[in-house]
């Protein structure tokens, strides 16, 4: 029975790292246009305990996008310098929509996992009461 709870540790931590993602990404998508926004990321590590990889999860700090930021013309900007440039943003939409699928399938792959770990025990549990 600790291997259906071990199994199922393993696949909530990869939903609760997905989920977390996907916050990121949409937080990404709604600040496409703030002038000087970079982008979002999370980094996924291996969770050790004892010493040894327990095959879950966790998420590590939030990393924004190191680099140049590109320069927009717009005298009429409030941000604008003496040159009417100001910083844009570093997100780019169709990265951020391609992220999104892909953290949306893995959780979904998850929560599948999940659900068979959960019938695979519910049936053993019936054997078991006979």
């Amino acid at each position: 029975m600790a291997e259906f709870s071990d199994a199922l540790g393993v696949l909530s931590s990869g939903m609760r790292g997905q989920g977390q993602r996907l916050r990121h990404i949409a937080e990404n998508i709604a600040n496409v246009d703030t002038p000087g926004y970079r982008r979002k990321t999370v980094e996924f590590r291996a969770e050790v305990e004892n010493g040894h990889r327990s095959g879950a999860i966790e998420t590590g700090p939030v990393r924004l996008q190191q680099g140049v930021l590109p320069r927009i013309h717009d005298p009429a900007h409030p941000m604008a310098d003496a040159d009417g440039y100001h910083d844009g943003s570093n997100v780019e939409i169709v990265t951020e929509l391609a992220d999104a699928r892909e953290a949306q399938r893995s959780y979904e792959a998850n929560l599948k996992m999940f659900e068979q770990v959960r019938r695979m025990s519910s049936q053993l549990m019936d054997v078991l009461k006979r």
